[in-house]
């Protein structure tokens, strides 16, 4: 993305995406494919769909099967974006945070409008 005049924002955030071994969730009990999709609201929205970045802040794996894991920023507005984790196969999955990242043009006050 480039930006080229304007004002740009930065919006920041953390999503506890679950927690599965309490109450015996899919993540941790389940088989195969498995997806999780968690919703994000901006506080104050941006003027076009920001870039936005995910990233494992927590995770907490069985050790006794393969760790696989895919996090992706999905559907992204200027007013928000969807979280998707996956895994698949025998992964076994207790917890996962994720810390997001969104970079892009905001109003500003100067801003010319009809």
């Amino acid at each position: 993305m480039r930006f080229t005049s304007g004002t740009v924002g930065v919006a920041r955030g953390t999503a506890m995406l679950f927690s599965a071994c309490e109450d015996g969730g899919e993540m941790w009990t389940g088989d195969g494919q498995r997806v999780v999709r968690q919703a994000v609201t901006f506080d104050e929205p941006f003027q076009n769909p920001p870039v936005v970045h995910v990233a494992m802040s927590m995770w907490d794996f069985a050790s006794a099967s393969n760790q696989r894991a895919d996090i992706i920023a999905d559907r992204v507005t200027g007013s928000g974006f969807e979280i998707v984790f996956r895994t698949w196969g025998d992964t076994r999955i207790a917890r996962a945070r994720a810390e997001w990242l969104a970079i892009g043009p905001i109003a500003n006050e100067d801003d010319f409008r009809l």
